[in-house]
C-alpha cells in the first residue's frame, strides 16, 4: 500500500475524532471530487472469466449488471465510472481480493468524493466461515457434487463446507464495516447499497439441483447445507445493511423463481455449450438485465 493512500485510511479515523473534538466539521485535504458509479465486489459483479494478476486489474463482463447499470445511470465509457469488482474477492478471505483492497485501488483512481452518487458492495460467497478453511467454491467439488457423502447439515462439521451457523447478520457487519465507514467518510453524498446474490436455488429445500453440457441434469438430493449456507448468507446481508444504515438491494426478490433448474433460469448452467464462456452458476445477461434495473430504480428513490 502506498503512503499517500495509507494515509488517507488512517486519516479518515483522526479527522473524524478532530472534528467530534472541536464541535466543527474537518475537511481531507486533496479529496478528489469523485466518480458518480463506483463497483465493488466479487464475481457475481464483474461476472467475466480471466484475472489480470499482473497489474492488479480486473476484467468485467460486456453484460455483467454493473455495465448495464452504468449505461443506465449514462456513465458508461465515461471517467465517472469505475468498476473494481473481481472475480474470487471476498470480504477479508486471503489471498483473494478483499473488500478493504478494492476499496484501496478505487481510492488510488479518485472514487470517492462529493461528486460520488452509488456505491455497490456485493461479496460474502468467497469467504471461509467457521473454523475450517473452506470456501464455497471449494464445497461445490467436495460436497455439492459428492453424491456419496452428500452435502447434508453434516458436512459444516466436516469441513466440507463454510460453517453456515457463523453467517450472522452480526459478523458480516464487522467484517465489512471499515471499507463502509470509509466510503461514508470521504463520499459523504453517496448512496451505499449492499448487493444481495441471486436466486440459485428455492429457499428452505433439500435439493441443489443445475444442467450441465445442455443436456445433463445433475440432483443432489442431499443439498440441504449448501441452500442453508445461502439462504442465510441473504439474511446477514439484509441484517449488516441495516446495522450499518446503508442500502440493501433484494436480488432475491428481483430474480425469484429464475434460479438453476427453472423452466426460464436467469443463472448460467455448467459449462453451456450455447454459451461456452459464461461462468458457470453466475447470472445471464437477462438475470443481470435484472439486477441493473432493480438497483438503478432503488438509487433513484
Amino acid at each position: 500500500m502506498g503512503k499517500k493512500i495509507g494515509a488517507r485510511w488512517l486519516c479518515a479515523a483522526a479527522l473524524a475524532v478532530a472534528a467530534s473534538m472541536s464541535g466543527s466539521a474537518v475537511s481531507a485535504a486533496d479529496t478528489p471530487e469523485g466518480k458518480e458509479l463506483v463497483i465493488l465486489g466479487d464475481s457475481f459483479s464483474s461476472n467475466a472469466w480471466i484475472l489480470e494478476s499482473d497489474t492488479l486489474k480486473c476484467w468485467h463482463g460486456e453484460t455483467s449488471w454493473p455495465t448495464q447499470l452504468s449505461a443506465l445511470m449514462g456513465v458508461a465509457g465515461t471517467s465517472d465510472y469505475l468498476d473494481m469488482s473481481c472475480p474470487g474477492a471476498s470480504l477479508d478471505t486471503p489471498p483473494s481480493y478483499t473488500a478493504v483492497w478494492e476499496t484501496k485501488q478505487a481510492d488510488k483512481e479518485g472514487a470517492f468524493g462529493p461528486r460520488t452518487e452509488l456505491v455497490t458492495l456485493q461479496f460474502g460467497l468467497n469467504d471461509r466461515w467457521g473454523a475450517h478453511e473452506t470456501t464455497m467454491w471449494f464445497a461445490l467439488q467436495q460436497c455439492v457434487l459428492n453424491l456419496i457423502e452428500g452435502c447434508g447439515t453434516e458436512a459444516a462439521d466436516q469441513g466440507r463446507i463454510p460453517d453456515f451457523r457463523e453467517v450472522t447478520g452480526t459478523a458480516y457487519a464487522a467484517r465489512i464495516r471499515s471499507v463502509v465507514e470509509y466510503v461514508k467518510y470521504y463520499a459523504p453524498n453517496a448512496r451505499i447499497v449492499m448487493v444481495g446474490y441471486p436466486e440459485l436455488f428455492p429457499a428452505g429445500q433439500d435439493t441443489v439441483c443445475f444442467n450441465a453440457f445442455g443436456v445433463v441434469r445433475f440432483v443432489q438430493p442431499r443439498g440441504r447445507a449448501a441452500i442453508e449456507f445461502v439462504d442465510r448468507l441473504d439474511r446477514a446481508q439484509r441484517e449488516a445493511a441495516r446495522l450499518l444504515d446503508i442500502d440493501f438491494f433484494d436480488a432475491r426478490r428481483a430474480t425469484a423463481g429464475h434460479g438453476l433448474c427453472t423452466e426460464d433460469s436467469w443463472i448460467n448452467d455448467f459449462q453451456d455449450p450455447r454459451d461456452p464462456n459464461a461462468i458457470p452458476f453466475h447470472p445471464s445477461v437477462r438475470g443481470d438485465a435484472e439486477m441493473a434495473s432493480g438497483i438503478h430504480e432503488l438509487a433513484r428513490r
